[in-house]
């Protein structure tokens, strides 16, 4: 199986070098480039091709947030995974909004950062459990869950968990088309707007970590 190409976007070159060294520790991962500035990230990709974009949430000319969003649609499907040390509950709202495929705080472990990585590659939502808090606190939360089915249930955990879809229907021996319905039914049964606001919702204030955070 071949690395997973990362690249890493911060204006702090001292910042960059400290990633390149963290993440070149794990042979599975290859970091590709860098640079200094969202622009500068979008001009990179189509050269470096990577799997996965790790940028800093605040940068000079275009910032995480700009890089989110043109992400979107000049690359749709390559994740960019937001690494910051602001805990900002509308700027987490907006990047996840936007289509980050995850935030995590600077402070992270060398473990938990490349698990994130991989996560991200998968599918995944990777949220910091205390960046989880923030988004909630900042969104007026309805008293109590709605009665779920066991089905239901048992997909509320992975969806917290912010498996995609697949996995949640390998992990639980569903068809793909069942659990995208069930997805349906409790978005409707929580009343939230899309698949972000459920699984920060059925997180309850603190996603459930990874196995390298424990």
């Amino acid at each position: 199986m071949s690395a997973v190409r990362v690249l890493i976007v911060d204006d702090q070159e001292l910042l960059r070098r400290g990633l390149r060294m963290i993440l070149g520790t794990d042979p599975a991962i290859e970091v590709v480039g860098e640079a200094e500035n969202g622009m500068r990230a979008l001009a990179l990709i189509p050269e470096l091709a990577p799997d996965v974009v790790l940028a800093d949430a605040r940068m000079p000319v275009l910032d995480g947030l700009g890089l989110v969003q043109q992400c979107a649609t000049s690359h749709p499907g390559l994740p960019v995974l937001v690494l910051t040390t602001f805990d900002d509950a509308r700027l987490v709202r907006e990047l996840l909004d936007a289509g980050a495929a995850g935030f995590l705080l600077k402070d992270i472990s060398t473990d938990a950062l490349t698990d994130a990585i991989r996560q991200v590659l998968d599918g995944g939502l990777v949220l910091d459990p205390r960046v989880a808090r923030a988004a909630l606190s900042s969104t007026q939360q309805a008293g109590g869950h709605p009665d779920l089915t066991d089905g239901e249930q048992a997909v509320a955990d992975l969806v917290a968990r912010g498996m995609p879809n697949a996995e949640i229907a390998a992990r639980l021996h569903l068809a793909h088309g069942t659990v995208k319905n069930t997805v349906s039914a409790l978005l409707r049964k929580f009343e939230e707007p899309d698949r972000t606001a459920l699984a920060l919702r059925l997180a309850g204030g603190a996603l459930p970590r990874p196995s390298a955070w424990r």
